[in-house]
């Protein structure tokens, strides 16, 4: 059996639709008003009781986790609800979770802060904001533990569950509702399709390594880059500002160049959205 948490964000979403058997069981956040599709079951990772009884109940083989709160403005203006989800909730995983359990914990690029990489996995991170300090703590926690991987991503690109999240359905809600819309002029990621990014989570969950793990590109791109070209590919329409960095309230990575020290074939890049 296996367990995916956090099936309705956007890593988990695509991770979810890329499941390779129907053993895959699939959970949201308790408050989680509408579950997607096929996901079945809800829990907050930050509720110790919840996670103890279900742990008693049930001994998954694998778990994939992707629950947390990601959005960088809702951290820095909620630091203490931030630390509740994002560690808090990943430190119970871990202490309930069975000894045999193996656990892969999907962290983020904003564990450093631009401008000083490429970042490999052997890099120190540099966090600039409230949630990537929560993400460097939660992965303290997983790497523990044995027979675990904190897999690092950039930018995934695909459908969200909700329509509204992630930056091609961003770009596509606040169009659709004439909502104004500012990118960041100044910020450059690695930014994959979610599909191979999901699967390229799988592949790394059915193998036997361990440690930290990135997800490269074949290229960093920058916000406008990303979203003129996302507008094209979907006929979107949309139109957009630019701003700096600077001058946003919440803090923007800089240059996030993700790399690796790794040379199998879990370690090969994946295609650039913009190619």
């Amino acid at each position: 059996m296996t367990f995916l948490f956090g099936a309705g964000s956007m890593l988990g979403w695509s991770i979810w639709r890329a499941r390779p058997d129907p053993g895959v069981v699939g959970f949201c956040n308790a408050s989680t008003r509408r579950l997607p599709d096929g996901v079945s079951r809800a829990i907050d990772l930050d509720d110790e009781a919840a996670v103890r009884d279900l742990f008693a109940r049930e001994r998954p083989a694998l778990v994939i986790n992707c629950a947390g709160v990601c959005d960088v403005e809702t951290c820095e203006r909620s630091p203490d609800f931030a630390w509740e989800v994002n560690v808090e909730g990943t430190r119970l995983l871990c202490a309930h979770a069975p000894p045999g359990t193996r656990i892969v914990h999907c962290s983020s690029d904003h564990v450093f802060g631009g401008d000083a990489g490429p970042y490999d996995e052997r890099s120190p991170p540099t966090p600039i904001s409230v949630y990537g300090r929560t993400r460097v703590a939660a992965e303290a926690h997983v790497l523990a533990r044995a027979n675990t991987v904190v897999v690092r991503a950039g930018l995934w690109i695909g459908p969200s569950a909700t329509g509204r999240i992630g930056h091609l359905d961003w770009l596509r809600h606040r169009h659709a509702r004439g909502l104004p819309m500012t990118v960041v002029a100044d910020e450059h990621r690695s930014a994959v399709w979610a599909d191979d990014a999901a699967r390229r989570v799988w592949a790394i969950a059915r193998s036997d390594v361990t440690g930290v793990r990135h997800i490269t590109a074949t290229r960093t791109v920058s916000r406008p880059e990303l979203a003129d070209y996302l507008v094209r590919r979907f006929d979107i329409g949309a139109r957009f500002a630019l701003g700096r960095r600077a001058d946003r309230a919440a803090p923007h990575l800089g240059k996030v160049d993700l790399a690796t020290h790794h040379t199998d074939a879990l370690a090969a890049p994946l295609p650039s959205v913009v190619s």
